[in-house]
């Protein structure tokens, strides 16, 4: 099943994040691999696509997972959230309808 990962981030969390980007995208690369994600990325601070010093509000995941434990025991071992990049995280089943 899809599960969408939403990401809230920290108020220092593009500080942190810059640190472990390359670990970070490095799992998700894993899971790309492997088929399992539907589409992965930052959401901006601010409306544009490169929001500088703005930052993130966040960030958004939908891949395949056996069940929702499995989904949250994956992001929860992401270093976004174990080096506080996010402050919460939000883990929901997601049925895509289009394409």
């Amino acid at each position: 099943m899809l599960y969408a990962i939403i990401g809230h981030e920290a108020p220092d969390g593009l500080e942190k994040r810059k640190k472990v980007r390359v670990e970070h995208l490095s799992r998700i690369q894993a899971m790309v691999d492997d088929g399992r994600i539907v589409a992965a990325g930052p959401m901006p601070a601010i409306d544009s696509p490169d929001p500088g010093p703005a930052g993130f509000s966040g960030s958004l995941i939908i891949a395949e997972f056996d069940c929702l434990e499995d989904a949250r025991a994956w992001i929860n071992a992401d270093p976004y959230v174990t080096q506080g990049v996010f402050e919460s995280v939000d883990v929901r089943p997601f049925n895509k309808t289009v394409p």
